[in-house]
């Protein structure tokens, strides 16, 4: 029997869960006006099979339809491959739904252009936990590249079969850990990229035996995974990198400047979207170069944000290479969330011209509280409460999403906050390696 191939379109939710209705590939092309119905009430799914209370019940439906333009393919196992397209959410065939995520960062977007005449580029490390048999190499060891080469390379070829460019395949440090990060991309692209990454890297994990988890702690005490964001500001007519001033101590031109301001303002809010489960706050810590404080620092690691120089001698490769790190994210959270709220943040910083604190050039968790207390440096929250309490009390960035989508997201985290309460560790974290 001839076997059909099948395109799978797929949506990322709030919990960052990447899910999905399948077609036929044949039909296709009948799907690009009205595209698939899916419950309103799946948004308020939590990674673990349960659902929410929520607005919707099981009346309402939201239609799944798909951007021709993203869509991509996986040839994996010999006829075991498969085609996907990633969707936006919308209420109608004409009208946005206000608890899509693609189409929040897209508003996000449109919003930045239209007040100052600039886009967003982006691009994400994706580390993650293969889980595979054999033997445990030393973090960043050739031996253990090599235990991974088969997987590295098909992970290589897959993503840019998929139209997402691989730039470091490598070991990392932690039992297991490994890191893929990719080219930037300005605008939606951006987090196309990463949804395909994460779905690719798994694939391929899979066919080989494997399992990847981008949990941000495989284990309390293990190496945590991180999902660090580099980001720059583009000029959106030409696309020129309008991030570096060489003249500037950070390198950081005036509206880069504020753009990262605005982050830092609202950084303990932040997190509550880009640090998104328990978990992630095991990962949060001093001294783990996870960043524990908000801060920014140049190729500061312990910092919420690092500048990151570009390395080339030559003025017009290092303005294009110049960008900044955001370094309190993981892979648990839903790329489109993140990528708008970093970019609602920054406006917000924009819009208020407002000022950087000063660089640090050290391990904050190594001041003196006076110290810090004289930079304004203080800890990121470090629970999932704390961070979502920091986020019900900023007003601004409570006015980034609409009451529905803000008052599902609330509930989806604070039923993981609680849960969290009544569950052993060893659980919770094999909860969260399983879940990512």
């Amino acid at each position: 029997m001839t076997r059909e191939a099948i395109t799978y379109l797929l949506w990322s939710d709030l919990v960052g869960v990447t899910r999905t209705r399948g077609v036929p590939s044949a039909d296709l092309a009948s799907k690009a006006e009205a595209g698939l119905g899916w419950a309103c009430a799946g948004q308020a799914l939590t990674a673990f099979g349960s659902i929410v209370d929520n607005p919707w019940g099981p009346m309402d439906e939201a239609r799944q339809i798909p951007d021709m333009a993203s869509r991509f393919d996986y040839e994996g196992i010999p006829g075991e491959g498969w085609s996907a397209v990633i969707c936006d959410s919308r209420a109608s065939v004409t009208e946005d739904w206000d608890c899509c995520t693609r189409s929040f960062y897209r508003r996000a977007l449109e919003a930045l252009r239209a007040e100052t005449g600039l886009s967003f580029c982006a691009s994400s490390e994706h580390e993650f936990t293969l889980e595979a048999p054999g033997p445990v190499e030393a973090g960043f060891s050739f031996a253990a590249a090599r235990r991974g080469n088969g997987f590295l390379r098909a992970c290589c070829a897959a993503l840019r079969a998929a139209g997402v460019t691989p730039e470091s395949l490598e070991p990392e440090y932690g039992v297991s850990q490994y890191e893929i990060a990719c080219a930037p991309e300005i605008g939606v692209a951006a987090a196309d990229a990463a949804l395909k990454a994460r779905e690719i890297i798994r694939a391929v994990a899979a066919d080989h035996g494997a399992r990847a988890s981008f949990t941000p702690k495989p284990a309390p005490k293990a190496v945590g995974n991180g999902a660090h964001i580099h980001f720059s500001l583009v000029d959106a007519a030409s696309g020129e990198n309008v991030t570096h001033d060489p003249a500037d101590a950070l390198g950081l031109t005036a509206r880069a400047a504020a753009f990262c301001a605005g982050i830092l303002a609202h950084l303990e809010a932040l997190v509550a979207i880009t640090a998104p489960t328990p978990v992630s706050y095991y990962r949060l810590t001093p001294h783990a170069w996870s960043c524990g404080f908000k801060a920014i620092g140049l190729q500061n690691r312990e910092a919420a944000l690092r500048v990151a120089p570009s390395p080339s001698a030559d003025p017009a490769r290092r303005r294009k290479g110049w960008n900044v790190e955001y370094r309190p994210s993981d892979g648990c959270a839903s790329p489109y969330l993140t990528l708008g709220a970093l970019v609602l943040a920054g406006l917000d910083g924009i819009r208020r011209g407002l000022a950087l604190p000063p660089a640090i050039d050290r391990d904050p968790a190594d001041m003196t509280p006076d110290e810090r207390a004289a930079l304004g440096i203080v800890p990121l929250p470090r629970s999932l409460d704390a961070a979502l309490d920091a986020l019900e009390a900023d007003e601004i960035a409570r006015g980034w999403f609409s009451p529905t989508l803000f008052d599902v997201y609330r509930r989806l985290k604070r039923w993981e906050a609680a849960t969290a309460r009544e569950t052993d560790e060893a659980t919770l974290f094999a909860r969260y390696l399983n879940a990512y």
